[in-house]
């Protein structure tokens, strides 16, 4: 049965959820506050009230740059409940960001916490669409602060009659190949994710308990810590700081979470963390799942091997919100995507648009009824990606005989050594192998006789030494996926350069 067109989503998300009998029930917990979802739609109502007295119209943009606290939520479902579209920032950002997306955007309003507000002030006077400032979690200034606006706020609201393909809020891209853009995504696609992925996929209940990593600004996050637990009334965990592997461990360990979200880097960051044990981890946790970037095969088997429990791996994207393509219980392959999704279609196609072969490298185009509805005042951008029904996700694939998808890159990443493609992807899942090597990322680079051929950035193991270690590395590479693959460089560095979601910026290293 499809969305009916008088849809608002936060009717399915938070009322719905009430009226089934969930309303005592946790929707999200933090270190400090928790809230029920009775007590989710009674201040969901008053944020939208908030909103109404401040002026701020159905369809104009609020932007959201808060911490992950039961403020999030409130903050997010109220203005989609008054029609209100909410533009997600990421918290980790440089003023200078801040000013080409709130410029971007056009935001009237900006919610912003106290500790993050020292980031963006100097750009308050020079915003001529911002005419609200308020700030959450704290006093600054003459600043409303959000928890007053709310407490004074009326907790009955007629919702807004949206439309199911009505813009309900905003994601912008992480940037991992230049400026971040809008993507605008509809009423009707977390609940799609929710039911093609949460409850297909991850057989999501109403007991589970959601612990995500990733922030609720990520796409991802987004997913795995509001959509699909609200979906059927579970409980989320939230965590306002940094998901470091001690304090990720710490929430695993206090809050007991069923379902844990994380990406690739974290895990292979846990795996380096002393007090990485199952005896630190959740005793109820029965799935790990990881997107954001593909998963290295040896830190999938790793994980297993000294957690007990699988890493479900799949791939999705700002532009489709979730995930579409996935590893799933009892049917994990390491060092695969999985296969498609309930509710999504797979292409691989090649410079000329035409479908590749079995075992062909293709990039991956994908259908389904989460896609965004293209790209704020970026018209070339969004008809190159959003093609149709199709959209482009610009990552390099093979698909095997079985239908698993094998991850190689992404298409601007990808290059040619002695006339044969190479994955960086695969150079990389190489040297994680080895246990000398962390983290790793493998970028083309020019030889002085303008040839191409593979640098790779390696960060190794606490206490590791280098002597000697280039030399083993190279051999390594070799024997494990090609002679012709091997780094002739490699940069040891301390880090690699990330976006705020955990995806390496080879666009930063290719420039060294």
């Amino acid at each position: 049965m499809g969305t009916p067109r008088e849809y608002n989503a936060a009717q399915d998300m938070v009322d719905r959820n009430v009226d089934l009998g969930f309303g005592g029930k946790t929707a999200f917990a933090g270190p400090s506050r928790s809230l029920t979802y009775r007590e989710l739609q009674g201040a969901t109502n008053r944020m939208a009230n908030l909103l109404s007295g401040l002026q701020i119209s159905r369809e104009t943009r609020v932007a959201l740059l808060m911490f992950d606290t039961v403020d999030y939520p409130v903050a997010f479902w109220g203005a989609i409940r008054a029609g209100v579209i909410p533009v997600c920032l990421n918290t980790l950002l440089t003023t200078a960001q801040y000013d080409y997306i709130l410029s971007d955007s056009r935001v009237e309003a900006l919610f912003v916490d106290v500790q993050l507000l020292e980031v963006v002030a100097p750009l308050l006077d020079h915003l001529p669409s911002l005419r609200h400032i308020v700030v959450v979690g704290g006093k600054a200034g003459t600043y409303p602060e959000f928890q007053v606006l709310l407490d004074e706020a009326d907790d009955s609201f007629d919702t807004a009659a949206t439309c199911a393909d009505e813009t309900a809020f905003w994601l912008y891209s992480s940037g991992s190949t230049g400026d971040p853009k809008g993507v605008r995504h509809v009423h009707s696609s977390p609940v799609y994710v929710a039911d093609n992925y949460g409850k297909n996929i991850l057989g999501i209940e109403h007991e589970d308990i959601c612990f995500s990593a990733a922030k609720l600004f990520f796409a991802y996050g987004l997913g795995a810590g509001m959509a699909i637990p609200m979906s059927v009334g579970a409980t989320t965990i939230l965590l306002p700081g940094q998901p470091s592997p001690a304090a990720v461990l710490d929430i695993l360990h206090r809050f007991n979470p069923t379902l844990f979200f994380g990406v690739p880097t974290l895990y292979a960051a846990m795996l380096a963390h002393p007090d990485c044990l199952p005896c630190n981890s959740s005793d109820s946790l029965r799935i790990c799942i990881s997107a954001g970037e593909a998963l290295p095969e040896d830190i999938g088997h790793t994980w297993r091997a000294r957690m007990g429990i699988d890493i479900l791996d799949g791939i999705g994207s700002t532009e489709m919100l979730h995930v579409f393509l996935s590893n799933r219980p009892g049917d994990i392959r390491y060092g695969t995507s999985g296969r498609e999704i309930p509710g999504y279609r797979l292409r691989l196609v090649d410079e000329d648009g035409q479908d590749v072969g079995e075992d062909e490298l293709g990039e991956l185009l994908v259908s389904g009824g989460s896609a965004g509805e293209g790209y704020w005042n970026q018209r070339a951008k969004s008809r190159a990606t959003f093609a149709g029904e199709w959209t482009h996700t610009g990552d390099k694939y093979t698909r095997d005989a079985e239908g698993y998808y094998h991850y190689c890159g992404r298409t601007d990443d990808m290059f040619k050594v002695s006339g044969r493609w190479v994955s960086p992807f695969e150079v990389e899942q190489a040297l994680v192998s080895h246990p000398a090597v962390l983290e790793a990322a493998v970028v083309a680079h020019e030889e002085g006789d303008g040839l191409i051929k593979p640098k790779a950035f390696v960060v190794l193991h606490a206490g590791t030494a280098q002597d000697g270690l280039f030399e083993i590395l190279k051999e390594h590479v070799k024997t494990t996926v090609g002679p012709w693959k091997y780094p002739r460089w490699v940069d040891f560095v301390d880090d690699l350069p990330k976006t705020a979601t955990g995806k390496i910026q080879r666009f930063r290293l290719r420039e060294s």
